[in-house]
């Protein structure tokens, strides 16, 4: 029977860590720092994201403001209102929540975004630093995917890792991420042959797939670490890739959903606006 890895035990101490942060700089005379969300239009996911990031800001005294803009809304508007965050001094991280509506130019809106107020990591600047090894803003999910592997003490070093996805914003950074902590890495993807062998032989699965319980106990090594990154909404729950009850038996640990690895992106992405709003990354 392997172990429930625990997300909110783990989370705790970075938040701890977080709002002792913000106090010294408050009293020592900064002012509080301020992330700004942008949600295009109403998807499920996207609105429990944005809510979880609303609830941790007020935890640990960050001010915090989703602005809801309507999926009619024209792209210049969009691009505009990032140009204005940008130019705003009291605003250290700008978020544009993703998946945006299918007419918009994804690529485009996000490389609006100052690099150094990007604290998702999705711009053109922080990911050409981002894998060329420089200081810069490291995508959250990938970052607390590594750190949530490093605190359970699982030896990422000489291991087989096994990634399942291949977005910009989890798979490939995971990939990286890993690859820096010296694991050897094989991408998996929807034109994978031998998907479930491959999978089998990984000692670290991540899953980021968006595909609600694909994955059982046929693809996984025993004693395997199993990261679930998915995030479906099926009846408004939210449900992720891994089906958990098949794979505990046979993992040696499994991150649920909710309850894992969506605590920690949360956790990193205040981590990175505190980055901004202290130590000016650049």
């Amino acid at each position: 029977m392997g172990i429930r890895v625990n997300g909110k035990e783990i989370v705790e101490n970075y938040r701890n860590e977080i709002k002792d942060t913000i106090k010294q700089g408050v009293s020592s005379g900064l002012r509080v720092p301020s992330i700004k969300t942008i949600l295009v239009g109403e998807d499920g996911g996207s609105l429990s994201y944005v809510k979880s990031q609303n609830n941790l800001c007020l935890k640990l005294g960050i001010s915090y403001t989703c602005i809801n803009l309507s999926k009619d809304i024209e792209e210049k508007a969009i691009l505009d209102l990032i140009e204005e965050l940008n130019e705003d001094n009291s605003v250290d991280g700008i978020i544009i929540q993703l998946p945006l509506p299918k007419r918009f130019n994804e690529k485009e809106i996000t490389s609006k975004i100052s690099h150094k107020k990007d604290i998702d990591g999705l711009t053109d600047r922080n990911m050409g630093r981002f894998y060329k090894g420089e200081k810069c803003f490291i995508p959250c999910t990938a970052l607390g995917v590594i750190e949530m592997i490093k605190n359970v003490g699982f030896e990422i070093k000489g291991k087989h890792a096994v990634v399942l996805g291949r977005s910009n914003i989890v798979g490939k950074p995971v990939a990286q991420l890993l690859l820096n902590e010296d694991a050897t890495v094989t991408i998996c993807h929807s034109k994978t042959i031998n998907l479930k062998e491959i999978c089998k032989s990984a000692d670290i699965l991540v899953a980021a797939i968006g595909k609600p319980n694909f994955v059982t106990n046929e693809f996984i090594k025993e004693g395997a670490i199993v990261i679930d990154v998915g995030t479906t909404m099926i009846d408004d729950k939210v449900t992720g890739d891994v089906c958990f009850e098949d794979v505990i038996d046979y993992a040696s640990y499994v991150t649920p959903v909710p309850g894992g690895t969506g605590l920690m992106t949360t956790t990193m992405l205040v981590k990175n606006a505190c980055m901004a709003w202290r130590d000016n990354v650049y």
